[in-house]
């Protein structure tokens, strides 16, 4: 081959090796784009399934449901604090003590009796100064044990927290000495006293007791109130 020949040809075959070099170029583009820039592509062209849309309504209603969640969240709490408050002194003795008192100090059993009126006066759905007359007044009656009959030195037939007597239709002998029933049975009678909140203790106690004694009750009020302020919270 001459030279002339050789430097016709040489031109052509630059070109021809510029093609395939930018042909093989591309294709290793589309190559790479195939393995790596392909995913993006494809989620380009369809949208990513993001699953059913939320209506507003939905939305709404789930924050509603928050809310109320919260709600009563903060009225569990309230409960909670306003349980584990000792009552006021002025729910307890709205109208003060009246004259000396006493006090005695008391054994487990007369401890639980106190809890037993106040679950009960709980139970009859009444309030704390209830609590504090029944307790008042089984301090008065019993000194808070449940007395059976106690042979020659038994007040008649008079058992049990409030000395109740089975002859003067107060229940029977089982139950007048069950603390659970006669705190009822008192408080059965004292709610059918106009006024009864209103009343001092030693009043409201004589006008369900009938006792000889009307105002012995009133001695015990202080050491009453302080026990129920104690067991209202653990009853």
């Amino acid at each position: 081959m001459n030279t002339t020949m050789f430097s016709r040809w040489l031109p052509a075959i630059e070109q021809t090796s510029l093609i395939r070099r930018t042909a093989l170029g591309v294709a290793g583009l589309a190559f790479v784009g195939g393995t790596v820039a392909g995913p993006a592509v494809a989620a380009q062209a369809a949208p990513e399934h993001v699953g059913t849309p939320v209506s507003q309504s939905v939305l709404a209603d789930k924050d509603d449901k928050g809310d109320k969640d919260i709600l009563k969240h903060d009225k569990r709490d309230k409960d909670r604090k306003s349980k584990d408050r000792k009552p006021s002194r002025d729910k307890l003795v709205p109208h003060g003590v009246q004259g000396k008192q006493s006090r005695i100090p008391l054994s487990g059993e007369q401890s639980d009796n106190v809890k037993a009126i106040v679950k009960a006066t709980k139970n009859a759905g009444l309030d704390e100064r209830a609590a504090v007359i029944a307790v008042g007044t089984s301090l008065q009656e019993s000194k808070l044990e449940n007395l059976g009959h106690l042979g020659a030195r038994n007040d008649h037939d008079s058992q049990g927290l409030f000395q109740q007597r089975p002859s003067s239709g107060w229940g029977s002998v089982e139950q007048i000495t069950d603390p659970e029933y006669s705190t009822t049975a008192f408080l059965t009678g004292l709610k059918q006293i106009d006024g009864w909140q209103n009343l001092p203790l030693t009043v409201a106690a004589q006008k369900v007791q009938v006792s000889a004694y009307p105002d012995a009750y009133a001695q015990w009020e202080d050491q009453a109130a302080d026990l129920v302020a104690d067991a209202w919270t653990n009853s």
